[in-house]
């Protein structure tokens, strides 16, 4: 297969505390696994919504990567990545706490999924790619990891386009660390896709407004995510505010990912901006309204029936 969108980087099934305020370090009550990270989260989501995808990373040969492996195939997305019978999958644990704060603990560096290298990607896949999608903490990672970034941008034909997400915190690497592995990927990406302090972090921008203004300006589309308030597209001297959607939260996790797919999906199918940012809202409301961060990926109709009961933005 040659995918029109391909991603790459962390596998990584979810397993999570069932009620609010259930600290880690205490025994309670978990539920899980879900196939969860946040570029799987992404591609999956690409083709619950009709377009072809491929993905490159690592699972373990154990139940924990069959889940995210049956999830793919279920789903449609096509592996291009490894089983590696000497490591086990990668996991991340998260509680969640009153006012809508998580903490996580990862099983990931030393896992299957930390085990990505440049020697994974085949320049034949990637023949047929319209679109890649890289985020920032698959550049944290590992320096392997990162390597695999940066060649995939290489392989690349002609005319495609690349998507970056930050998603990526400076609470272990520095201010200036996390400039400088964002910087490659950041000069040759057509499409920026920050939360919110993001911006502002990464261009040393006072905000995230002048630090959008500042990627506009060098030609890139920059999509501002602000979670149930929508997002603000900025391209050249365009700045729009386009708000979200109405919908009860259940987990907020990986919503950020399936908008980032929303708004993919939107773009290669020829949507202008605001109305692909409308799209992408709707797609990111959705993913929030199911606990698992990959269960609330919605379908095409999904998204069409959410658009059409809360009318024109």
């Amino acid at each position: 297969m040659n995918p029109e969108v391909i991603s790459l980087g962390n596998m990584l099934v979810e397993i999570m505390r069932v009620n609010l305020d259930e600290p880690l370090d205490r025994p309670g009550t978990f539920v899980g696994p879900f196939p969860s990270g946040d570029t799987p989260i992404y591609i999956d989501t690409v083709a619950r919504l009709g377009r072809s995808a491929g993905f490159i990373g690592a699972v373990g040969a154990d139940d924990f990567g069959r889940c995210l492996l049956d999830r793919f195939a279920r789903d449609g997305v096509d592996f291009a990545g490894r089983v590696l019978p000497d490591h086990t999958t990668g996991v991340a644990f998260v509680a969640y706490f009153t006012g809508g704060s998580r903490k996580f603990i990862y099983h990931w560096r030393h896992a299957a999924a930390g085990q990505l290298g440049p020697e994974y990607l085949e320049p034949e896949y990637f023949r047929a790619a319209r679109w890649l999608h890289l985020t920032g903490c698959n550049l944290a990672v590992t320096e392997r990891s990162r390597e695999a970034c940066y060649r995939a941008m290489t392989l690349l034909p002609p005319g495609a386009q690349v998507s970056f997400d930050p998603n990526i915190r400076p609470e272990v690497l520095s201010v200036e660390e996390v400039r400088a592995l964002c910087r490659p990927v950041i000069e040759r990406a057509d499409v920026i896709l920050p939360s919110l302090g993001e911006a502002a972090m990464l261009t040393g921008a006072p905000t995230d407004e002048e630090g959008c203004r500042l990627w506009a300006a060098q030609g890139k589309t920059v999509v501002l995510k602000q979670g149930p308030a929508g997002c603000r597209v900025f391209r050249g001297t365009e700045d729009l505010s386009i708000p979200g959607f109405r919908v009860e939260e259940v987990d907020p996790t990986g919503a950020g990912d399936c908008f980032c797919a929303g708004f993919t999906v939107a773009i290669l199918e020829g949507l202008g901006l605001r109305e692909a940012a409308r799209f992408a809202n709707a797609v990111g409301a959705l993913a929030v309204t199911r606990k698992g961060p990959m269960e609330g990926a919605p379908t095409r109709e999904e998204v069409r029936a959410l658009m059409a009961a809360q009318g024109a933005a």
